[in-house]
């Protein structure tokens, strides 16, 4: 049964059910796909598909007057596929159960798909329609954006001739992105010695653990002062060798690279049992008077384990600290062009004692090329004085802001002419698909916008009905412009 039959916009809401009624979770586009390919040959279009599901549709100008520019419309066919526990529902094969109050559409128990189903729905829209004045038309679908961006990364752009491109995969109306940062993730792997003592004393066992911090994405939070936990731990670690006499074990912490790490831990060995379990108690009331303001839930644990009959080992202490307190973390600049908007930054994101190594995993994002690769070039630097090696990985290009834009001059007129207010030009500390298209199409220009949707990649995610009207408004007009 339909339910947004009398929605409007109506020939946006028919495609956006249509999509909802197929299972397309990242990983599962295929379904997807052939809609989209099915829809092509219903229109009499020429479509295009590769072996990553991506989809290419393209159409001629409304006017012969108009052919002379191509735009590119680009969303992405994959949704983050969540459930309430509970919800009897299979996101790999059923559809999506919608649910609408004439404000709000929203899926019943489950993620929406509206990021990024909308985009698809409008360019379906418009490609469908024989009243709306564009210029020739490249629609671009692509797939598992939401689990790295893989299919536009796999996109070949030979068959793209646009060099404007509409990206409709924001969350809050009114506001244009222009710019979004490129990354890589760094790996540094430090070989460590392990030596017993001469001495076969017995000893203990400890595990010092940090845990209580705020967290966060390391691009969009890396700004807010929050303390990392893998960078604290080096530091701690430094501290307690200045009052105590331990050999480290191990260290662990974090769980993913773009993740600012909440808790981390290292496991101690000492014969010194006072003299040590004092100087954790007393480093812990200092830590919570320095760090307390911006981590009030801040606390560092001391937990006993068996007492130690084998002898002292070692994993080269100084070198691991050398190696986490001279490492890089956190912003490392902001953007001269947009205000308090970083530029380049890193995050400790993982920290792994296995076998014979320590290993270090450092997301590093900037939107700045050169920056990014100098900011690479000194953690590179910290990991081989402190004795480690280093691979690159994951790199993806920036989107870098242009001073000088012809379609975020044009979107911007055709926003006040519509809203009557200056739109808000933005910039995220993120990645984005632009950043890929930029990187394949070097002359592209882009912006991206979309309507308002609530609580994205949750099963309270709710797709804004009015604001999906005026934002189809205002594409419908912007391509107008554009001819």
């Amino acid at each position: 049964m339909r339910i947004l039959n009398e929605t409007e916009p109506k020939e946006v809401m028919r495609y956006f059910e249509d999509i909802c009624s197929i299972p397309h979770g990242s990983g599962n586009t295929g379904m997807i796909a052939d809609y989209c390919e099915r829809f092509a040959a219903e229109h009499s279009l020429e479509c295009m598909r590769d072996e990553h599901n991506n989809v290419i549709i393209k159409k001629p100008a409304s006017d012969p007057e108009l052919a002379g520019e191509t735009v590119i419309i680009q969303g992405h066919l994959d949704m983050v596929c969540a459930k309430e526990p509970g919800v009897d529902i299979d996101l790999e094969s059923e559809g999506l159960r919608l649910k609408t109050d004439g404000e709000y559409i929203w899926a019943d128990g489950t993620t929406l798909g509206g990021d990024d189903g909308i985009a698809v729905a409008m360019a379906l829209a418009v490609l469908a329609s024989d009243g709306i004045s564009h210029p020739n038309l490249e629609c671009v679908f692509t797939t598992d954006e939401e689990v790295g961006m893989l299919g536009a990364s796999a996109l070949d752009t030979e068959n793209i001739s646009g060099r404007m491109l509409l990206n409709i995969d924001s969350e809050e109306e009114g506001i244009f992105t222009v710019s979004c940062a490129g990354g890589a993730v760094l790996t540094a792997v430090l070989p460590i010695t392990r030596y017993g003592s001469d001495k076969n004393e017995s000893g203990k066992r400890y595990t010092v653990r940090i845990e209580g911090l705020t967290g966060g994405h390391s691009g969009t939070e890396i700004d807010k002062g929050r303390e990392n936990a893998c960078v604290m731990l080096g530091r701690l670690l430094a501290d307690l060798d200045a009052r105590a006499e331990y050999a480290l074990v191990s260290v662990n912490g974090g769980e993913k690279d773009n993740a600012i790490p909440r808790c981390a831990e290292a496991e101690i060995e000492t014969r010194d049992l006072s003299g040590f379990e004092a100087a954790v108690a007393e480093l812990a009331g200092e830590y919570k008077l320095r760090y307390g303001c911006a981590e009030p839930k801040l606390a560092i644990e001391l937990r006993g384990c068996d007492a130690c009959e084998m002898p002292m080992y070692s994993a080269c202490k100084a070198a691991v600290i050398r190696l986490l307190t001279g490492l890089p973390n956190g912003v490392k600049r902001m953007s001269p062009d947009i205000r308090d908007l970083v530029e380049t930054s890193d995050n400790i994101g993982i920290l792994e004692t296995n076998g014979e190594s320590v290993t270090v995993t450092v997301s590093v994002r900037s939107s700045d090329e050169d920056e990014k690769a100098a900011l690479l070039g000194e953690i590179a630097m910290a990991v081989t004085s402190a004795g480690g090696e280093y691979s690159v990985s994951g790199e993806y290009p920036a989107w870098e802001y242009k001073k000088e834009s012809r379609l975020r001059d044009a979107a911007a007129e055709v926003y006040v002419k519509q809203y009557g207010s200056q739109p808000v030009i933005s910039a995220i500390h993120a990645g984005l698909e632009c950043g890929i298209f930029c990187g394949k199409l070097p002359e592209l220009d882009c912006i991206s916008f979309g309507p308002n949707i609530l609580d994205i990649h949750t099963p309270q995610e709710r797709l804004d009905i009015g604001s999906t009207a005026r934002v189809y408004d205002f594409l419908k007009e912007l391509l107008g412009r554009l001819g």
